[in-house]
């Protein structure tokens, strides 16, 4: 298994509020995008991740299956996150997505809250893995907008679930089978806001290693506007 990442502030914001963890001996790999002002949108991302792989931890070592430890983790941090926006007046309301995969022998578990992202990409083909928690996903399944107007509609960063902001939480788990080859991209929305997913494949195909395709990508998002953070990894199985 191969690896590369990248994270970036993007051209407008001052602060990252998008975390990354990157777990190769537990075959983990998960991103965030958080929310919330006076820095607490980066406590957010930063929290959850740690707070949901040590619970994942916890739970699979004490013999818990591994796609009820994933959902299971993400809400532990969820309850956790919301306690402590609730004791501090500067966190109030803090929240975050969560895209975090756990792979076991043949195939990958995605736990998923919010609108960062999961694609699979095999030989000249890629598949969206998640579905978006966003006021835009739900007006595409209603038959309101098209996914073309999705694309460039004004309220794409409005969260319809968020982790840390209620004291319960729905988390959606997804089971693929992958193969010798298959490529698993996890980002968050600075990347997803700029690049169609055609486009991801292309730049991603046409790249020598996985650490130029993550560059290139990075480059392609912050030339078309980057007004967002931009968090991304790449993994080949």
């Amino acid at each position: 298994m191969k690896w590369a990442y990248i994270t970036d502030t993007g051209l407008v914001r001052a602060l990252n509020e998008d975390s990354l963890y990157i777990s190769p001996e537990g075959s983990f790999f998960a991103v965030a995008d958080g929310m919330g002002g006076h820095q607490a949108g980066e406590v957010a991302s930063k929290m959850a991740l740690q707070l949901l792989k040590q619970e994942l931890d916890r739970r699979i070592n004490s013999g818990e299956k591994a796609d009820q430890a994933l959902v299971e983790s993400v809400k532990e941090a969820n309850r956790s996150i919301f306690e402590m926006s609730a004791r501090n007046s500067q966190w109030q309301g803090m929240g975050t997505t969560v895209t975090a995969c756990l792979k076991r022998d043949g195939e990958i578990l995605i736990g998923q809250v919010g609108d960062s992202r999961a694609y699979l990409l095999r030989g000249k083909r890629i598949f969206q893995l998640t579905e978006d928690h966003s006021l835009v996903q739900e007006l595409v399944k209603s038959g309101s907008i098209t996914e073309e107007e999705a694309f460039t509609h004004p309220q794409k960063n409005v969260l319809t679930r968020a982790v840390g902001t209620g004291p319960v939480l729905e988390v959606d788990l997804y089971r693929y089978s992958v193969l010798t080859g298959d490529l698993l991209l996890l980002c968050t929305d600075g990347l997803t806001r700029y690049i169609r997913q055609d486009e991801l494949l292309r730049s991603i195909n046409s790249s020598p290693d996985l650490d130029a395709a993550v560059r290139d990508l990075l480059k392609k998002a912050t030339a078309s506007g980057g007004a967002d953070n931009i968090t991304i990894i790449l993994v080949e199985f």
